[in-house]
């Protein structure tokens, strides 16, 4: 049996005290909210679209985020009957007109177009949504959203504090955020945990114990059976798993960092010290300690959304992975990184190097056919080192193709499925920088990748 360890109080409001939005701070979100509403209001009475009104939804409408994530998500409802494409284009018509008082504008897409804007200092999603029945009937992914909203508004009113303390605890793990980059803990889905357990501390007490397979039902009206690691059915739609971008390691992180938090609670839980960048030497000094061989895949970052790249980048990562395996390389890990303008993926293996003779094993002697066959093909090839029967069965010490892992990454990635952005782009040229060479890359972010790395 655990023991029940308490958090304590002085903790708690040692990192709300950091957290929490001040006073000024929440005026300050509250006059811009209010502003972009009316701001929609008119817009679509200039442009004449009828019966639309804006929504503020997300955790800005909740009370539940933290102080310096100035983020407004502004839904812009259209009536359910409304076709897609006039929602599409009536939608945008609203946004583009209330850019234009903002400082910053920029077109992106997820199911359907919307807009994010740089508005008195807040980043501003300004999306079009059809204002259904209930979130069984949605016509589009972002119908949900009022829903997720209304539910949760009714229901976190005195633990809003909590909220805070768990998605600041998620931070410190690394786990929190549920896009594709992440794959963590959405904001729903980390205020739904509270509502359920009632408390910060309750669900870090609970989540210790988790296991794959964790289930949690607060409408107790699943429809369906999910697979995920975690599964939180959504109190809004019966057949969604709320969780359902959480990673299997990104939910095992989740239960370490509550372990190790409830031995030790302390502040390094919720504001780790953030790791510095890798200097070259010691790069040099961590590669010659590790005695493997490091490859990293440079190539120019697609201009694509993050929810778009990185599905493609792990893709990629896999390819190449798979690549080197398939030509006898020994994989010990990989991993990727994303800047502004390049992109690399990191191949850690056992060698960067295999020996010119490869062994190939044929069938056994004794199999008409294509013991034959297999002994025709190489006993008079010019790239051949020896031929010879071990345990019944044609060998031949055949010359390798690629007895160089830079070679056959250079050479062969990209005839593999990359994904159609990162194809492009190491089409257009791709650089594979062996063990030191890696110090080359300069960008701060990825010395910080790096230092992880190594």
């Amino acid at each position: 049996m655990e023991t029940q360890s308490r958090i304590p109080e002085n903790l708690k409001l040692a990192v709300l005290e950091r957290i929490k939005p001040s006073q000024a701070e929440r005026e300050r979100l509250l006059i811009a909210q209010d502003e972009l509403v009316a701001k929609v209001k008119e817009a679509a009475e200039q442009l004449d679209v009828p019966d639309v009104f804006a929504k503020v939804v997300g955790s800005a409408a909740r009370g539940t985020w933290l102080s310096g994530t100035h983020d407004i998500d502004i839904f812009i409802s259209f009536p359910e009957e409304t076709a897609r494409e006039d929602l599409e284009t009536q939608g945008m018509a609203i946004a583009r007109d209330i850019a234009k008082g903002a400082e910053h504008a920029e077109d992106r897409h997820a199911e359907h177009p919307y807009l994010n804007i740089r508005f008195k200092g807040f980043d501003v999603d300004l999306v079009p949504c059809f204002r259904v029945a209930s979130a069984c009937r949605i016509k589009s992914a972002v119908d949900r959203t009022p829903f997720h909203n209304e539910f949760v508004k009714t229901r976190i009113e005195g633990l809003e504090d909590d909220v805070l303390l768990m998605k600041q605890f998620m931070r410190g793990a690394g786990v929190y955020g549920s896009e594709l980059r992440t794959q963590g803990f959405s904001g729903y889905l980390t205020e739904l945990l509270v509502i359920h357990y009632g408390s910060f501390e309750s669900a870090v007490q609970a989540a210790r114990s988790w296991k794959p397979g964790k289930k949690i039902d607060l409408m107790k009206h699943a429809e369906i059976e999910h697979e995920e690691p975690l599964v939180m059915v959504d109190p809004t739609d019966p057949k969604r798993n709320v969780a359902a971008a959480l990673s299997l390691d990104k939910f095992c992180m989740f239960i370490d960092h509550c372990r190790e938090f409830l031995k030790n609670p302390d502040l390094k839980s919720f504001f780790p010290e953030p790791p510095s960048p890798v200097g070259d030497a010691e790069i040099l000094e961590k590669m010659e300690m590790r005695g493997s061989g490091q490859l990293a895949v440079v190539f120019k970052t697609p201009d694509v959304v993050e929810d778009v790249l990185y599905p493609q980048l792990y893709k990629t990562e896999q390819a190449a992975a798979s690549l080197l395996e398939g030509h006898g390389f020994s994989v010990i890990k990989t991993g990727v990184w994303a800047g502004r303008q390049e992109t690399v993926i990191m191949l850690e293996l056992i060698s960067n190097t295999l020996p010119n003779v490869k062994k190939h094993i044929g069938p056994p002697v004794w199999v008409p056919g294509h013991a034959e066959q297999f002994k025709a093909k190489y006993e008079n090839t010019e790239d051949v080192f020896a031929g010879y029967i071990e345990d019944g069965k044609y060998v031949f010490e055949i010359l390798r193709k690629y007895p160089l892992a830079a070679e056959l990454l250079k050479e062969q990635l990209s005839s593999h499925s990359l994904g159609k952005h990162i194809q492009k782009s190491i089409n257009r040229g791709v650089e594979v920088l062996e063990n030191a060479e890696v110090r080359s890359l300069k960008d701060p972010g990825f010395r910080v990748f790096l230092r992880n790395w190594l």
